[in-house]
């Protein structure tokens, strides 16, 4: 799993896996989630404004093969 975060930009990504070609699919307002460009298997989510949606990060609902846990 890699773990990046840009705290001046605000942005956290999150991927599983060894890195591969993978396209960006917004599923909502800053968020995205990408996929394997072969298989379209979700491999990461990335997230825009992240401090600010964690506090509603249950409304956000993915589906990926791990949890997200946001504590407060």
């Amino acid at each position: 799993m890699r773990i990046y975060y840009d705290e001046e930009g605000d942005y956290l990504e999150i991927f599983i896996g060894n890195p591969r070609p993978n396209y960006g699919e917004d599923i909502a307002s800053g968020v995205t989630v990408f996929k394997d460009e072969e298989t379209d298997e979700i491999m990461g989510v990335g997230i825009l404004n992240f401090r600010k949606k964690s506090k509603t990060l249950k409304d956000i609902e993915l589906k990926l093969p791990f949890k997200i846990v946001s504590e407060s």
